[in-house]
């Protein structure tokens, strides 16, 4: 801890950090390698709705970071929910081991450093991997979304919106991956391209891209994060009865090698989450922080209406209380018309080793306010647990640029132990309510319900062009039904699992599911 005196500059930035009401601390003011304990740098717990975003190289301590301001805030009553990427944020559910690297950082930034754990969740997608299951039904994902997910052009996600329609108007519940393939299959036949007539048509072409990513995204096993039960994301909301916020962490290193998925899935998160709570304004600390990890997969090619809609979530859902921290190595990585709703800045190294490099650099030199930093020369400089920060004050205006020394998480600093991992889920009230898929009469059923039964001569087929009438069935008849409609979808989906829930009565949807920005449908309860 130094004891010189505070120099007149490091004096200025504190007094920008000094707030009244409840804060989160990062740390200290750093200023020519030196941290100064008495010029603490801080966060308003109010303004935690207006977004930020933590950014900076590999390896400079970003996730340290996102543990940090974690736990401080489930400490407040704050829930958080956190991606877990790599596999190393599990340790927030446990104290820290207390070390002397631990001891001197302590000391360096005026903290009064102690083990502590937080309460905690763990989640999977589709229970791929540690954690409670986490799944959404096709419908409630809706089709901007999914097309993200397919990688589809915007000629084909027009297309799939048009499937979208024509299911809920039509009362073919969309629950699982085998539901949208069989619409899409019933509309590329002759009996759908007919009942599509009137609102457009779905070419042979477009079905057959889209079906085929369907079947790319089956087989590498993503059929499991779309079915139900579906998850509640007001689960995310939870405090403990002692009044600390829940950590809800989604361990996501068994599906990192479909990044477009998860960044995807997380935000089928904020949108649901978006469309369920009511309006409340700016709270004196947000409902719940949300960090979206590894952001940039989110917006790497993504279409016009999907990064509109992304804006518009973004910027609506502050009004629910709702805070999102966006995660990634440089503020270019996120558009700007996101960038410019994101009021909180932590921004740790960035290196400059190539022309691109330097070109990242100046461009995330020049978003800052101000400052009598040469922050191309710090950004560059700055050690692991270091970061230059900006943060809305409780007025809502930027707070001065502050080179900072980080303080250490109270947690432990990597993953806790696959059975400690295991032994939290196996006891959380959750697992039960989610752990077994449920599968139900949905679309599939009732469109399968419609090809023409084996002991029944099909009606009508004189009228088709193509198609010759057969007084009655026999076996090369049944082999000659694998062209039509109940034949495609056996081919295409395989025979149906035995039905082990039954349908709820009064479930018949008989209009049109309400959408939001994201084309999500409101959950029905």
């Amino acid at each position: 801890m130094s004891s010189a005196p505070t120099p007149q500059a490091v004096r200025e930035i504190a007094d920008g950090y000094a707030f009244t009401g409840p804060a989160l601390d990062l740390g200290a003011v750093l200023l020519d390698g030196t941290a100064y304990p008495d010029a603490p740098v801080r966060i308003p717990l109010g303004v935690l709705n207006r977004h930020g975003l933590v950014a900076g190289a590999t390896g400079t301590g970003k996730t340290k970071t996102l543990q940090l301001i974690a736990e401080q805030l489930s400490g407040q009553g704050v829930p958080v929910f956190l991606a877990d990427v790599k596999g190393d944020v599990s340790g927030v559910a446990a104290p820290g081991t207390p070390s002397e690297r631990t001891s001197a950082r302590a000391a360096e930034v005026g903290q009064q450093w102690a083990a502590q754990g937080c309460p905690a969740e763990f989640y999977s997608l589709g229970g791929q991997g540690a954690g409670i299951p986490v799944r959404a039904t096709v419908t409630s994902f809706g089709p901007l979304l999914l097309a993200k997910v397919l990688d589809l052009n915007e000629t084909q996600e027009s297309s799939l919106s048009l499937v979208f329609h024509y299911a809920d108007s039509k009362g073919l519940e969309l629950y699982d991956l085998k539901d949208l393939t069989a619409v899409i299959a019933f509309l590329a036949s002759p009996e759908g391209k007919e009942e599509l007539k009137l609102i457009g048509g779905l070419s042979a072409a477009t079905a057959g891209v889209i079906l085929r990513a369907l079947t790319v995204l089956e087989n590498e096993g993503a059929g499991a994060f779309f079915g139900e039960p579906e998850f509640d994301t007001a689960e995310l909301l939870r405090t403990t009865p002692e009044g600390r916020g829940v950590v809800s962490v989604l361990e996501l290193p068994a599906v990192q090698d479909r990044p477009r998925l998860f960044s995807t899935f997380l935000m089928w998160l904020l949108a649901d989450l978006y469309q369920e709570l009511p309006e409340v304004g700016d709270l004196d600390r947000p409902k719940l922080v949300f960090f979206f990890d590894e952001a940039h997969l989110l917006f790497k090619g993504a279409s016009k209406a999907f990064l509109e809609a992304i804006t518009q979530t973004v910027r609506l859902i502050r009004s629910k209380g709702i805070g999102i921290f966006f995660v990634t190595q440089t503020p270019r990585d996120v558009p700007s018309d996101v960038l410019a709703q994101l009021g909180n800045r932590v921004q740790h190294a960035l290196r400059a080793f190539t022309p691109d490099d330097a070109k990242a650099l100046k461009a995330t030199v020049s978003t800052f306010p101000r400052s009598s930093y040469d922050l191309g020369a710090v950004l560059t400089t700055l050690g692991t647990g270091e970061a230059v920060v900006t943060v809305l004050s409780e007025k809502g205006a930027p707070t001065p640029v502050a080179a900072t020394r980080l303080r250490a998480p109270q947690s432990l600093m990597g993953p806790i132990e696959a059975g400690a991992l295991q032994a939290a889920v196996d006891a959380s009230p959750l697992t039960a309510r989610y752990r077994d898929p449920v599968d139900r009469e949905s679309a599939y059923e009732k469109l399968a319900a419609r090809a023409p039964r084996p002991e029944a001569a099909p009606t009508g087929a004189a009228d088709r062009p193509g198609q010759e009438p057969v007084p009655e069935p026999s076996p090369e008849r049944r082999e000659e039904r694998k062209e039509g409609v109940g034949g495609l979808l056996g081919s295409l989906l395989g025979n149906p699992t035995v039905k082990s829930f039954a349908r709820s009565a009064g479930r018949q949807l008989g209009q049109e599911i309400s959408r939001s920005l994201f084309g999500t449908s409101k959950r029905r309860r």
